[in-house]
């Protein structure tokens, strides 16, 4: 029988823990028996997924932009629940969906911040020790916008297309080591991520899903296990998924 990748002897971070993708995901793991770390700003959220998990999920209330603040709090973190083996670069965000001529630069800032600033402050803090001991797994929330424009992704579109390409440059960079790395890359995934885009208007948030069964926070939650669970000699590089409602866009054509 195929021997998967034993959860309980693993000691995992999420980031953005605090809702969607990064809650289903620290609840796949600390539900299989793996020890859980889950950061986020939103304190109560992730003492009510500690009041849920029990003594496999350790909350964290850390802000992943800031990298002084988020280095201190891993180092802090001691057994059970590190050092870690299995780090999910999760948090991050989409804000608006204007043109690039109109979207604000606040929203710009943001978003590169956390989708990418805090990313890579998260695998600084964390990959040299897992490097050092020659055993870990650095998984990332890319996006299916990192491959494929749409009308008002533009810097959205932009910061997934480079977690993409930071991934796959992180595989070269780790060959030989034993740490692997993967990106995740999902397409319609309902969660809180359409009321962020839309600075909390249901509404609008609402209409994204109408008439679609998009894909959900457990959807990606079980495909970040499955990467994480492989024997350690088997790296996916990338799992890029749509609801299976969800296709390619036509060629957009403005006509006079």
């Amino acid at each position: 029988m195929y021997q998967m990748l034993d959860p309980s002897t693993l000691r995992v971070l999420v980031t953005g823990a605090t809702s969607g993708i990064g809650a289903a995901t620290a609840r796949r793991f600390a539900l299989a028996g793996a020890k859980v770390v889950g950061t986020g700003r939103r304190a109560d959220r992730l003492i009510a997924l500690r009041d849920e998990l029990g003594a496999n999920f350790h909350p964290l209330e850390v802000d992943v932009r800031d990298n002084a603040a988020l280095t201190e709090a891993l180092a802090k973190v001691a057994a059970p629940f590190a050092p870690f083996n299995v780090v999910f670069a999760n948090a991050g965000l989409a804000l608006g969906l204007e043109p690039a001529n109109a979207a604000s630069l606040k929203d710009w800032d943001d978003m590169v911040d956390t989708n990418i600033k805090g990313l890579l402050y998260t695998v600084r803090a964390t990959l040299p020790a897992m490097v050092e001991r020659r055993e870990g797994h650095v998984l990332f929330t890319g996006s299916v916008a990192g491959d494929y424009p749409y009308p008002g992704g533009n810097t959205y579109g932009a910061t997934k297309a480079f977690v993409k390409q930071f991934s796959l440059n992180l595989i070269a960079d780790l060959a030989g080591t034993g740490v692997r790395a993967t990106n995740i890359e999902p397409g319609m995934v309902e969660t809180e991520f359409s009321l962020v885009r839309f600075h909390g208007d249901a509404a609008k948030s609402d209409n994204v899903y109408a008439g679609t069964q998009a894909m959900s926070g457990e959807d990606i939650a079980e495909q970040v296990f499955f990467a994480a669970t492989l024997p350690r000699h088997v790296n996916i590089n990338r799992i890029q998924a749509f609801a299976t409602c969800q296709s390619f866009s036509p060629f957009k054509v403005s006509r006079d």
